[in-house]
């Protein structure tokens, strides 16, 4: 197939890139960071510049990953998060109508309020802060949604560093750092959201999926998790509330996703915590 990704330089679009670039023909969109894998193609969401090479490309698949992440510069942007997640999904959305190309939409788990966790497919999203509320705009326009949960993975991507790769450098240089107790996520390993990703791709499934890893933890557990495979010193990391923080934004309490119908309905399956940070340490040691 013709596989055009949005953020292709990203933390998710350059791993479904490395995996789906033997198989298919892969065209990786981008606006900062040169991707390293398939043919790049420059795109502008916030200027809304781009389009007409994805129009020249044809793609029979879009999958779309590329987003203001942010959760800050959401709220204090609010202007550039709604032309990225909001708008220029839909731009992306009438394009790959246009083609009749299937397009997959990666959401994110920030849609819930976090009252409850746990939350499934049927669940009613009820976003709390700027950037959640933008990226569930994103979902009317899509033919699947899939929502994650806390992406991290073995390389940096786009210039940024995940929370995995952050706390193992932090930790390895005898870095104390505060990780709340009081939020919980299920943490997807980049690897596993991609085959997920692609598998939805190349099968044309339709709807939303939570497509998360399977194992809920706190922050901070999760944390300690890592430190623990790693080999590092976990009292370094201290545990804290999510009172204590200084973030601008709301977050979700407890988002974490149920990854039932992703485990019922997919080949590639949603990894347990162990599994994902073991893999995630044999990538590392490749870098």
């Amino acid at each position: 197939m013709r596989i055009f990704i949005t953020g292709g330089s990203g933390l998710v679009g350059s791993k479904i890139a490395e995996i789906a670039i033997d198989k298919h023909d892969i065209y990786a969109g981008y606006c900062h960071n040169k991707p390293e894998l398939g043919v790049p193609v420059k795109l502008d969401l916030a200027k809304n510049t781009g389009l007409d090479s994805v129009s020249k490309i044809k793609p029979e698949v879009i999958i779309h990953t590329a987003a203001l992440t942010n959760v800050d510069d959401c709220e204090a942007n609010k202007e550039l998060a709604y032309k990225i997640n909001a708008e220029g999904t839909r731009r992306i959305a009438v394009l790959a109508a246009e083609m009749g190309a299937f397009i997959v939409y990666v959401s994110t788990d920030y849609v819930f309020s976090g009252d409850k966790g746990q939350y499934k497919e049927t669940d009613v999203p009820n976003p709390i802060d700027y950037y959640g509320y933008t990226k569930l705009l994103g979902e009317q326009y899509c033919d699947s949604i899939a929502r994650p949960c806390v992406i991290y993975g073995a390389k940096p991507a786009s210039g940024k560093v995940n929370f995995a790769l952050w706390l193992v450098k932090a930790l390895k240089n005898n870095e104390k750092v505060k990780l709340v107790t009081d939020q919980y996520v299920t943490p997807t390993l980049n690897t596993n959201l991609a085959k997920m990703l692609l598998e939805i791709a190349e099968r044309r499934l339709k709807g939303i999926f939570h497509l998360s890893g399977k194992e809920r933890v706190s922050r901070y557990e999760f944390a300690l998790r890592i430190a623990t495979k790693f080999g590092l010193d976990a009292d370094l990391i201290l545990p804290s509330k999510m009172a204590d923080m200084d973030w601008l934004a709301a977050r979700p309490k407890d988002s974490s996703l149920d990854t039932a119908k992703a485990s019922r309905c997919l080949n590639e399956k949603p990894y347990d915590l162990d599994t994902a940070l073991t893999l995630l340490k044999e990538e590392r040691e490749k870098c």
